[in-house]
């Protein structure tokens, strides 16, 4: 935790903030020689204040968190924490813009200011620049309230921006708290299995070849970057087929389908459709029907509202019994000379499964399992790769969408070894003040999680002061699967 130090430049805009605030004065040549008033111990310094907006669509009033400073001299420096904070004050309800913000020596009016948002300029200033050139290493955020917009001048802006001011202060203190020298500690193999590889591949030949829009039935993976980006590129997600219109192309997600959703694509007759199941997943079906050809019961093990275990229970639905954890296995209706057979879903946490398949084998004689386990790898693998390193981490950050069931499973695999531990979309979702205490933070990513993301949020952490990295690998991936003769 660093003893945080709010800058302002004049002292209307420091009593706006409220509390501790030492006030430097306005224009470059004062911020460049301001002698700040700093303690023995660390330091995380925050240059709050008004500003002018340079870019449309800023309004008075709101607050711009400034990824990098720059000068019109091209001078630049990242504030790679800045996320982490705008997240802190976009939950506090404020209207936020991350960006970057120039430092100008003068002020700077009408055409002469839009002007200056080029190059994916937000607002400008006349100090933050200047400033940060006296900082050296020390943490720094910038957060600037808009009081005069290109639609609109500095007076009634000029209130609203102050107002606004008065609310940054908590999202000031958990940055101030989680500032601190730390060690990151990346898990691996993270982020893409090769079938998830796959699936995208999928979509963007499907594009390239037949032209957008491409649909797809489902998420083709469950992390949101992925489904946008793709959406940006002409992919179109529906929940059913008979949301695709006639002669479209329609990719199935890799989390598999049952027989019936083949059949209404068939049925259709003008649909192209290009099946991105994963093959591990297509193997778990084959081992239902073989298993129901057999004349066995089988039992499923899975949670009942994943995608791949609707697919699955579709294959042989009169032959077939969900069981979602060891209290289900008593209250399956069969005798224990009942020829048995269980395949499970291929997300799941290895742990838990293998207690259930225990509980299987106790109550039925004649129990039989898939040739081989049916866990894909690549969980088994980022479950191997989180357990290996939880054990001296004091949190670790898993990088994937909630509705990822093997981003889940790795946050109960770390919690299980006795590490705190937790879900987040990107670096938007982490709450500075799990951060707070933290010198060595585990990271991993689920399978359906882009590798963008981890270093984008290890980019973010490093901004809290000096960051060592360093990855524990526990096993070399080379699975690679074949597309669909389609987009070959």
């Amino acid at each position: 935790m660093a003893d945080l130090l709010v800058l302002s430049a004049l002292r209307i805009e420091a009593l706006a903030v409220g509390g501790r605030v030492q006030v430097i004065g306005m224009g470059p040549q004062r911020a460049a020689t301001a002698k700040l008033k700093v303690g023995d111990g660390p330091v995380a310094v925050a240059m709050i204040g008004v500003a002018g907006g340079v870019a449309p669509g800023l309004a008075a009033g709101d607050l711009v968190v400034a990824t990098e400073l720059r000068t019109v001299d091209g001078r630049t420096r990242p504030l790679p924490s800045a996320g982490l904070v705008a997240a802190e004050l976009e939950r506090a309800g404020l209207p936020v813009h991350l960006g970057p913000i120039l430092s100008v020596p003068r002020f700077a009016r009408g055409s002469e200011r839009a002007a200056l948002g080029a190059d994916g300029v937000l607002a400008a200033d006349m100090e933050s620049a200047w400033l940060a050139d006296t900082l050296g290493d020390l943490p720094l955020v910038v957060v600037r309230s808009v009081a005069d917009s290109l639609d609109g001048g500095p007076l009634r802006g000029g209130i609203k921006a102050l107002a606004a001011l008065r609310k940054v202060r908590p999202a000031l203190e958990a940055w101030a708290g989680a500032v601190a020298p730390r060690r990151v500690e990346l898990a691996a193999p993270r982020s893409f299995c090769a079938g998830v590889e796959r699936a995208i591949e999928i979509v963007e030949r499907a594009i390239e070849r037949f032209g957008a829009p491409v649909y797809v039935r489902r998420q083709i993976v469950h992390n949101a970057h992925v489904v946008s980006g793709l959406e940006a590129r002409g992919a179109v997600f529906v929940e059913e087929l008979d949301e695709v219109p006639d002669g479209a192309t329609v990719v199935l997600a890799a989390h598999g389908v049952s027989p019936e959703v083949r059949a209404q694509a068939t049925a259709r007759g003008d649909l192209s459709v290009i099946d991105a199941t994963c093959p591990l997943v297509a193997k778990v079906h084959h081992e239902a029907r073989r298993f129901a050809s057999q004349g066995r019961r089988i039992v499923l093990v899975g949670h009942a509202d994943h995608e791949e275990i609707v697919g699955t229970m579709g294959e042989v639905p009169d032959s077939i019994d969900l069981v979602e954890g060891v209290g289900d296995v008593a209250r399956l209706p069969y005798g224990a000379d009942t020829p048995i057979a269980y395949l499970t879903q291929t997300t799941l946490a290895v742990d838990e499964t293998a207690e259930v398949v225990a509980a299987l084998r106790e109550r039925f004689d004649a129990l039989v399992g898939p040739s081989a386990n049916d866990i894909c790898y690549a969980s088994q693998n980022r479950q191997d790769a989180v357990r290996s390193l939880a054990g001296h981490c004091d949190l670790v950050l898993v990088v994937g969408s909630a509705n990822s069931s093997n981003a889940t499973r790795l946050v109960e695999v770390a919690r299980r070894e006795g590490c705190r531990a937790e879900l987040v979309e990107d670096a938007g979702q982490v709450d500075l003040r799990w951060l707070s205490g933290v010198a060595t933070l585990g990271i991993t990513a689920g399978a359906s999680a882009p590798e963008a993301l981890v270093q984008h949020l290890v980019e973010a952490v490093s901004g809290l002061g000096q960051t060592e990295v360093v990855e524990y690998r526990t096993v070399e991936e080379s699975v690679r699967f074949s597309l669909p003769q389609q987009v070959r």
